[in-house]
């Protein structure tokens, strides 16, 4: 046991051992932001991470502040893991963002706009418009959006509208009287969410080979005099409110879920206001007069050069041909014995089938539910959803199997933030098709990846799993890295049994065999093998640790990475997005490095690795090392025994831990530093090599 001279033991819930969680999430979307920077990505997906990075920010401010404020209103004095107080993580909080958002607009203004406009790829502003341009800009505006728009002067009978959240907006201020003989001064004009962010001109308007695009607003800046007949504008500038967007429904006081969160999803555009964006040539005057109207300090004013939502010039992206300034295709493998013209169970029943998305298809899942909905010999599936995209192929073949007689289950989230609208509609469609359809447990967010399926065979009934670490989502596992597990493991089939009887009965779990599962023995589960580690080290046997998760924030957690490193255990995480830990800190965590990888792919993955020994154990789990997933969630983590396959693993987590082209180190001060090449030293990139490797 190490010692601190002055205070005995090392406290290792001392407030400096810790990053603080907003901070470290703010972080993240840094070095998101730094891929457009980045020339060796290519130049439209450079705007892409840009894009990315302001929609993360939406979503912060949506979630993370708007709970940090209302914290603030009920207990002011609760302090963070890092001893901050709420206030005061507003106060560094919006230091960070203020720099987030000056860099994101400088970025675009100054480095993408003019890359792009030297590929033929233009934003025209006002005063650039040809004299034909401006003809079918003023047309389009005529045809498309006068008939949509609609003003808001205001006055007593007028007042102030109701602003959606992230909504596109103008004030305007007016001289001349209205029709009624009354002097106006302002008004609100909202765009409609319907209506394009940037409008592409016409190839007839353009030079041959130049995509030309124009902004909604520019638009709207340029032709909104016709909406105030008879009136002069004097001005015009567009601003945006974020709202706090998450769901409350207070578990203790509810009937029905269903009615609960349908109603929260009525006023999530009208939550308390947490952001104003304004154009940045806005007048002190009218600026002031926002943020009275919104109620909110300057802190959370942001003053932008340009569109008041980055997020939405993704939009432009697909319009542009040019796939020398993307990504190149790819074609996700298709494992040799899980395709559509083979039988999958029987390739199951001989041995378990590892999936590496999106280097391999996402296909066979979707076929091995489909086989499961037209065999005859399949008597149920049990399947969970959170979130599964409009059109999923998983929920046909679900629908399907319900009509052809099968006992069809479905455990659906109605808590999946920013999905909850969609998996309304989704449960309403299976109990359509006499799906059972659960909404999980009240309280506990159903995040766990399972399906199975009971089949019989001969006498005995045989249950196949699968089980994963990402959404059964065929879009997203092209964007996300994700595991997946086949297996008819009896023991492993049994334990998946009784998690699902357990969420549609509630009733409690006979001790599991082979998961472990959140509320109940993760958490437990992963401290003891932890525990296990140190005392291989105090051994003197080697002893590693393996963890890649997309955020660690659980304190008992952390602490007991603290103590294995100090009994000299070696802890190498690779952590995509938020890390509380502080790797590096003499006597507390020298052993411990912390590395965030930034890619193609969104590192999805979470994987534990224990060296044990020599007898390696590896388990792949739908939970991070969070609160909320530990104790909050209904959470799996299942292992990978067949050694050919948790050997896969261990060389694919070698691989991310060798990058040194996309990977950032964690330092102990919070800061992260990209991986910098030793002279001569030969370029690893994980995400591409696995793309290579599983391409074979």
């Amino acid at each position: 046991m190490l010692v601190d001279k002055t205070d005995g033991v090392i406290d290792l819930q001392k407030p400096e051992f810790y990053i603080n969680r907003e901070l470290s999430l703010l972080a993240f979307n840094k070095r998101v932001l730094a891929q457009a920077r980045n020339e060796a990505v290519p130049l439209l997906e450079r705007l892409n991470y840009l894009c990315i990075s302001s929609s993360n920010l939406d979503e912060f401010y949506e979630v993370r502040v708007a709970s940090l404020i209302q914290m603030a209103d009920i207990d002011p004095k609760v302090l963070s893991q890092d001893g901050l107080t709420i206030s005061a993580q507003l106060d560094a909080i919006a230091v960070d963002a203020h720099q987030l958002v000056a860099e994101q607009y400088q970025i675009l203004n100054q480095v993408l706009i003019p890359e792009l406009a030297k590929e033929n790829i233009r934003f025209i502003r006002r005063n650039e418009w040809t004299v034909a341009q401006h003809r079918w800009l003023e047309n389009y505006f005529n045809e498309e959006l006068l008939p949509i728009l609609t003003p808001v002067g205001l006055d007593s009978a007028h007042p102030f509208p109701r602003i959606l959240n992230k909504s596109l907006n103008f004030i305007i201020s007016l001289t001349g009287k209205d029709a009624f003989g009354r002097n106006r001064g302002k008004a609100i004009l909202q765009a409609p969410r319907s209506l394009a962010r940037i409008v592409q001109l016409p190839a007839d308007e353009s030079e041959s080979g130049v995509h030309d695009f124009v902004f909604l607003s520019s638009i709207i800046h340029a032709f909104v005099g016709e909406l105030f007949n008879g009136m002069t504008i004097k001005s015009c500038y567009q601003f945006r409110v974020t709202r706090n967007s998450d769901l409350f429904v207070d578990d203790d006081a509810i009937d029905d879920l269903l009615l609960a969160v349908q109603g929260e999803l009525a006023m999530r555009n009208y939550g308390d206001e947490v952001r104003l964006e304004v154009d940045a040539h806005c007048p002190e005057e009218t600026i002031n007069y926002l943020l009275d109207r919104f109620d909110m300090n300057r802190d959370r004013l942001f003053l932008v050069d340009g569109p008041v939502n980055l997020g939405r010039m993704q939009g432009m992206i697909a319009l542009v041909q040019r796939p020398d300034l993307k990504f190149s295709a790819f074609k996700p493998t298709i494992h040799n014995e899980m395709s559509a013209k083979k039988d999958i169970f029987l390739a199951i029943k001989k041995h378990d089938i590892l999936l590496y998305h999106p280097f391999e298809s996402f296909a066979p899942v979707v076929e091995f539910v489909r086989q499961a909905a037209i065999a005859p010999d399949v008597l149920a599936i049990k399947q969970t959803l959170y979130r599964t995209g409009a059109d999923s192929p998983i929920v046909s073949a679900l629908i399907k199997a319900a009509r052809a007689g099968k006992e069809v289950t479905v455990v659906i989230e109605l808590r999946a933030r920013f999905d909850e609208k969609d998996n309304i509609g989704l449960a309403a469609k299976l109990q359509e098709a006499a799906v059972h359809v659960v909404y999980g447990v009240v309280g506990y967010k159903t995040h766990a990846k399972m399906c199975l399926v009971l089949k019989r065979e001969g006498k005995e009934l045989r249950n196949y799993v699968h089980l994963g670490t990402g959404n059964y989502h065929p879009k997203t596992a092209l964007l996300y890295t994700d595991y997946g597990l086949f297996s008819c493991d009896k023991a492993l089939g049994e334990d998946v049994r009784q998690v699902f009887a357990q969420l549609t009965s509630l009733g409690k779990v006979n001790k599991l065999n082979k998961l472990l599962q959140s509320p109940f023995t993760l958490h437990s589960g992963l401290l003891q093998k932890i525990d296990r580690e140190i005392n291989y080290a105090r051994q003197g046997k080697p002893a590693l640790i393996i963890i890649k998760v997309n955020a660690v924030v659980e304190e008992q957690v952390i602490q007991a990475l603290y103590r294995a490193s100090q009994a000299g255990v070696q802890v190498k995480m690779i952590v995509r997005g938020i890390c509380c830990l502080k790797p590096g800190i003499p006597g507390v965590s020298d052993n411990i490095e912390v590395r965030s990888i930034i890619g193609r792919f969104l590192e999805h993955t979470r994987i534990y690795a224990f060296s044990n020994d020599g007898n390696w154990e590896v388990y792949a789990s739908s939970a991070d090392l969070m609160n909320r997933n530990l104790f909050q969630r209904v959470e799996i983590c299942f292992p990978i025994e067949n050694k050919k396959l948790h050997k896969r693993i261990l060389h694919d987590l070698d691989l991310y831990l060798k990058d040194n082209t996309q990977a950032w180190l964690l330092q102990s001060d919070g800061s992260y530093n990209p991986i910098e090449r030793i002279e001569n030293e030969q370029p690893i990139q994980a995400q591409t090599l696995l793309l290579q490797e599983l391409r074979v």
